[in-house]
């Protein structure tokens, strides 16, 4: 390994000296270019996704005929399910096979996505599409944001995930308008999807350039703590599944609470335009309002995982998940355009407060050696709320309305809230009261 590139290999290998030489290099300020780097690769990711958010709706009808509440919204569906799926393995193999391969593997897939929806002739070849999407956004989202925490170490953490976010959001927003851009001057296909692959490209020649391998990182940390002798290998995936989603109570709320999250921004994606255009409110508004809940969340995380590494991870994560449901109940009370901005707000906040926050506590509690497969449990959990949130809040809307799938989206929000107040301990490693449950019960976490 050549000393101008110390962690270019996957560092299972690496000796334990040169393991300790990069533990001394863990932080924000040491690893500025890398984090940037990644960083960047993070907006790339979300341009991709946000070229969906304006181009693919408008095909239901306009290009397939489709009218159906629960048709219209099924891509979303079929996202959520193999994105869910794809989280768990790509943050297991990450762990072993290194971050840049997954993420590598991740650019691989969007292409297919692109291509199926420029040809395709029926809405089913459109959900396919987003079959290869999910795994896309699944592996290089899960890789992005694990590289960061990898470069960060314990500090400064909730900030690095909040950065993180914040520019896949972003990039989801700058995506979303260049395709809105593309469509109002050359039609729904296939420019919006061209811009899509060209994302990819530049995603593939960071990747594969300047950007380097961080799981030597990972397993510094261990060695960098008093500890790391007793440090364990990671457990097998069914323990690890149930460690996170039953024996840690703290990571059952927080799984929870992620799951329902993406109830709401199901919501927003395709059941308040549905809602909005049934009550006769144009386009450009439609999209004025769902632009500020995406903006507000996206450009609010970096303050929130700053605030979160100075009060801890239940406040913000509490609070938001309050203020997402308070925000869908004045939307959906109201007909007032005013009010609408400040729900949309109120949710885009409420969404910067908890989303990256909830990624950060994962990372608190897992174990370096174990991490990739912990975010990938998490990320199944809440990435399933996409899967299962459009479905049954489509079921409630084609029986009792939109209007009603909204209300049930609040009360659930809410409860999910009240979950977090009674289950969640705090878990930033300087307010932390109580030891992490896999060092009181290692065997849940025995390999």
């Amino acid at each position: 390994m050549s000393q101008e590139n110390p962690v270019s290999g996957s560092g299972a290998n690496d000796p334990p000296v040169e393991r300790q030489h990069l533990s001394s290099r863990l932080g924000l300020r040491q690893n500025w270019w890398q984090f940037t780097l990644f960083t960047f690769i993070t907006l790339l990711i979300g341009m991709t996704i946000g070229v969906e958010r304006v181009a693919l709706p408008p095909l239901a009808r306009h290009a397939f005929g489709v009218t159906s509440v629960l048709y219209t919204v099924s891509f979303i569906t079929a996202f959520g399910l193999v994105k869910s799926i794809m989280n768990l393995v790509a943050g297991r193999l990450s762990d072993r096979r290194g971050r840049k391969a997954i993420l590598l593997a991740g650019w691989a897939f969007a292409v297919p996505y692109a291509l199926i929806i420029i040809f395709a002739t029926a809405w089913w070849q459109v959900i396919v599409a987003n079959l290869f999407l999910g795994v896309n956004q699944a592996l290089t989202w899960t890789m992005s944001v694990t590289a960061k925490i990898d470069l960060v170490g314990p500090v400064n953490r909730g900030l690095a995930v909040g950065v993180d976010e914040s520019a896949g959001y972003v990039g989801v927003g700058v995506g979303g308008f260049l395709a809105g851009l593309l469509v109002a001057s050359y039609g729904l296909r296939p420019t919006p999807y061209l811009l899509a692959l060209g994302v990819v490209v530049i995603g593939v020649i960071v990747t594969l350039g300047p950007a380097k391998e961080t799981l030597p990182f990972a397993q510094s940390e261990v060695v960098s703590r008093p500890t790391g002798k007793e440090r364990l290998a990671a457990p097998k995936l069914t323990r690890l599944g149930a460690y996170m989603s039953w024996h840690d109570r703290s990571m059952l709320a927080v799984c929870q609470a992620g799951f329902v999250n993406k109830f709401a921004d199901s919501l927003v994606a395709a059941f308040f335009p549905l809602y909005l255009l049934g009550k006769g409110v144009p386009l450009a508004e439609v999209g004025l309002l769902v632009g500020l809940y995406a903006w507000a969340w996206g450009l609010g995380q970096v303050a929130s995982g700053a605030l979160a590494d100075r009060v801890g991870r239940k406040l913000p994560i509490t609070l938001g998940t309050f203020l997402i449901a308070v925000g869908l109940a004045i939307f959906v009370s109201s007909n007032n355009h005013g009010v609408w901005i400040v729900a949309v707000i109120l949710m885009g906040l409420g969404m910067a407060l908890s989303y990256p926050n909830l990624i950060t506590t994962v990372g608190d509690t897992a174990d370096p050696r174990w991490r990739g497969g912990a975010l990938g449990v998490y990320r199944l959990w809440r990435d399933g709320g996409y899967a299962i949130g459009p479905l049954l809040l489509g079921v409630v809307a084609v029986l009792a309305g939109v209007a009603t799938a909204i209300w049930v989206g609040a009360g659930l929000v809410g409860l999910s809230g009240l979950i977090l107040l009674a289950m969640f301990k705090e878990t930033e490693p300087k307010r932390r009261k109580t030891e992490l449950a896999w060092k009181t019960h290692p065997e849940w976490v025995a390999p």
